[in-house]
């Protein structure tokens, strides 16, 4: 595909709701009620614990080693938005540093995540801004090679479309496909009605050996109890 900047993408009025209840969960719980599907890498990590953020993503795809795609991201985002970052064959530069953070902030895009690298990390830190990024490097980016904005792009594994939701959190990044987020919501939902209920039981002194019959299978995979270990033969 020639490079190109789609300026729209799928967008509906309920999303500003979706992202508000998406917000309610956490990325484990969201990843569980999608059948552990959507979870970027463990290599994606938060630049800095305590923070949390969802939105709808603009994706883009950068040359190795450049970033002008993303400087042109920064017009086509949408308040709300997430701008999830890849390139051609990927890159430790740091495509982003407390500059466009703060392009980013004023423009109301809610966070940034990259298979590559980010600087400025203590000034990003003391921004609180979110950010999401496989590596931390003072190394710079060229600014003058093509590339795409909101088309597919695939982030460790993981294809992410334009308009797709993104939750992250201290535990990394999941994406929820735009076609099935309101099944997910619903799920995640019962899935911490069940969890609360658990977690009664837990402080009443409960185990979750019986509380989800795992004696059931350490005695069906024939694992035997002894008191003692010269007990065993």
């Amino acid at each position: 595909m020639k490079p190109v900047i789609v300026r729209e993408i799928p967008r509906s009025p309920k999303d500003e709701e979706r992202i508000r209840e998406l917000l309610k969960y956490s990325v484990a719980t969201i990843a569980e009620s999608q059948e552990k599907l959507g979870l970027l890498g463990p290599s994606i990590k938060p630049i800095q614990p305590g923070l949390k953020a969802a939105g709808t993503a603009i994706t883009v795809r950068c040359a190795d080693g450049d970033n002008l795609m993303l400087h042109a991201a920064v017009e086509i985002a949408k308040p709300g938005d997430v701008i999830v970052m890849t390139t051609i064959s990927g890159t430790a530069n740091g495509v982003f540093g407390e500059l466009l953070a703060t392009s980013f902030k004023a423009r109301g895009i809610s966070a940034f995540i990259t298979d590559s690298g980010v600087r400025d990390v203590a000034r990003l830190r003391e921004m609180k801004y979110p950010v999401w990024s496989k590596y931390i490097t003072a190394v710079g980016t060229s600014k003058n090679r093509p590339g795409w904005i909101n088309v597919p792009i695939t982030i460790e594994g993981v294809i992410v479309k334009p308009g797709d939701f993104i939750l992250a959190d201290d535990d990394g990044v999941v994406v929820v496909q735009r076609e099935e987020i309101d099944e997910v919501l619903a799920r995640a939902k019962e899935r911490e009605a069940r969890e609360n209920e658990v977690r009664k039981r837990l402080l009443n002194g409960e185990l979750t050996l019986d509380i989800y019959n795992f004696r059931k299978i350490i005695a069906e995979l024939g694992i035997k109890y002894v008191n003692r270990i010269d007990e065993i033969k």
